[in-house]
C-alpha cells in the first residue's frame, strides 16, 4: 500500500532522535508526552472501573434486601386485591417474581434502648421469589408464622438494642390508642427468632421483618399495602416501571429501586462524572505537552521544511507531516494507556493484595469496611469515551504547531544553512 509522503515523513520524525544530542532531547520530550497520555488514560480507566465495581457491590447488597420494583396503593392504604395486581404486573415478561408486603415505620427496642426502624411485613414463601435475603435465610424466614408474633431484625439493629435470639422485643407502633387517660402508645412484644446481615448498614441497622398478617393486624390495615416485583434484568427497572405505570393505572404508584434509593444513586453518578472530569484534565495536560514537543521539532526541522518547500511541497503537506507526527504520538499513548489500564483493571484483585503484602498495609480493612477487597468492573461505556477524548485532544494539540510549520519561509530558513 502506497501511503502519501506526509505519512512516511511524519512517521520518520516520530521515530527520529538518536542521531544527535538535540534530536535525542526532542525524542525524549516526545516520549514523555506519550507516557503522560498513557498514564492519564490508564488512570481514568482504572478509577472508573473501580468505581463501577464499588457501585455494583453496594447495589447487589442493597438489592439482596429490597425488590427491584414496588407497587403500592396511591391512597396509602391496603391494596384491594394484591394477587390481581401481581398477576397484572407479571403479564410483562420481564417480571419474574411477585410478593406482597406491608411497610411502616415504628420503634423497636428492648429495655431502655429504642431505635427507629422500618418494619416490613412479608410472606416468607413468596418473599423468596423477589429478594435474595429471603432465599438465603429461608430457614430463619420460615419461623415468621402468622399469629406467633415472631420478628427478624438486622444484626446491627439487634446489637444496638442489646437483643439476642430468643429475647422479647417491644415494638411501638405509630398512632396509639385513645383511652380515658389519654393517648396510649400501641405496644406489642415479639420474639426475636433470627438476625440477618446484608452487608448494607442502612438495612442491617434499621430493618425488621415480621409476617405480613401480623403486620396488617399491628398497623390496623386490611391487607398488604403493596407488591414487590423481581425483574430478569435489574438494569431495566426504570423502563419496566414506566411501562407498569401505564398498564396498572392511576390507582397504584410504581417505584423502581433507583427511585427508592435515589439519593445514593444520584450521588454515585455525580461522583463518577466529577472524577471523569478531573482525570480528563490529566489527559488534557499530557496531550497538550505535544504542543511544546512539536514546536521544538518544527524549530529543529526548519531546514528540512525549507528543502521540502523548494522541492514543491505545499503548506498543506507540511502541515500534514507534523499533524501525522503529533497524532501518531497521541495514538500510541492512548492505545498504550488503554492496554495498561485494562491490564490493571482486570487483575486488580491480584495486584492490590500483592501491594498490601509488600507494604504491610490493608487498603480496605475488614473491621472498618464491609467490602474487604478492591472490586473492579471495566465497562465499554466508560472506556470508549476516554479513548475518543484522548485521541481528540491529541489531534487538537497538533493544529497550532503544524500550522506554524506550514508558515515557515524557505528563504529565511536556508539563509544561515
Amino acid at each position: 500500500m502506497n501511503l502519501p509522503y506526509e505519512w512516511h515523513i511524519g512517521w520518520r520524525y516520530t521515530r527520529a532522535g538518536r542521531a544527535g544530542r538535540r534530536n535525542g532531547f526532542i525524542s525524549f520530550i516526545s516520549g514523555v508526552s506519550m507516557l503522560g497520555i498513557a498514564l492519564g488514560v490508564a488512570a481514568l480507566i482504572i478509577v472508573l472501573s473501580v468505581m463501577n465495581g464499588f457501585q455494583k457491590e453496594v447495589r447487589d447488597r442493597m438489592l439482596s434486601v429490597i425488590a427491584h420494583i414496588e407497587v403500592f396503593d396511591a391512597a396509602g392504604g391496603a391494596l384491594p386485591d394484591w394477587r390481581a395486581t401481581a398477576a397484572a404486573a407479571q403479564r410483562d415478561t420481564r417480571v419474574i417474581g411477585a410478593a406482597p408486603y406491608v411497610a411502616a415505620q415504628a420503634l423497636v427496642g428492648r429495655g431502655d434502648e429504642l431505635r427507629g426502624a422500618v418494619v416490613r411485613g412479608i410472606e416468607p414463601a413468596e418473599e423468596a421469589k423477589v429478594t435474595d435475603l429471603a432465599r438465603t435465610q429461608a430457614t430463619t424466614m420460615a419461623l415468621l408464622k402468622p399469629g406467633e408474633w415472631n420478628i427478624v431484625v438486622g444484626a446491627e439493629l439487634a446489637r444496638l438494642i442489646g437483643a439476642r435470639v430468643g429475647d422479647k422485643i417491644t415494638l411501638v407502633a405509630p398512632g396509639g390508642q385513645v383511652t380515658p387517660a389519654g393517648v396510649v402508645p400501641r405496644l406489642k412484644q415479639l420474639t426475636l427468632v433470627g438476625t440477618f446481615e446484608a452487608g448494607h448498614y442502612e438495612y442491617d441497622s434499621a430493618l425488621a421483618l415480621i409476617h405480613v398478617d401480623d403486620a396488617a393486624r399491628l398497623f390496623r390495615i386490611e391487607g398488604p399495602t403493596g407488591v414487590q416485583l423481581r425483574l430478569a434484568d435489574v438494569h431495566t427497572a426504570r423502563t419496566v416501571a414506566a411501562a407498569l405505570t401505564q398498564s396498572l393505572g392511576p390507582d397504584v404508584i410504581v417505584r423502581d429501586w433507583t427511585r427508592t434509593n435515589r439519593n445514593w444513586f444520584d450521588a454515585v453518578q455525580i461522583e463518577k462524572r466529577l472524577m471523569f472530569i478531573i482525570l480528563t484534565l490529566i489527559v488534557a495536560v499530557a496531550a497538550f505537552n505535544l504542543v511544546s514537543t512539536l514546536v521544538m521539532t518544527v524549530t529543529d526541522k526548519r531546514a528540512d521544511i525549507a528543502i521540502l518547500r523548494t522541492l514543491g511541497a505545499s503548506p498543506r503537506s507540511i502541515m500534514g507531516i507534523f499533524m501525522v507526527q503529533g497524532a501518531t504520538s497521541g495514538i500510541i499513548g492512548t492505545l498504550g494507556g488503554c492496554a495498561l489500564g485494562l491490564l490493571v483493571a482486570f487483575n486488580i484483585d491480584v495486584i492490590v493484595p500483592a501491594l498490601e503484602r509488600a507494604l504491610g498495609v490493608a487498603f480496605l480493612p475488614g473491621s472498618i469496611y464491609v467490602i474487604s477487597r478492591m472490586p473492579s468492573e471495566p465497562m465499554a461505556a466508560d472506556i470508549v469515551p476516554v479513548l475518543v477524548i484522548s485521541l481528540l485532544l491529541s489531534f487538537v494539540a497538533t493544529i497550532y504547531p503544524s500550522w506554524r510549520a506550514s508558515r515557515v519561509n524557505p528563504a529565511e530558513a536556508l539563509r544561515y544553512e
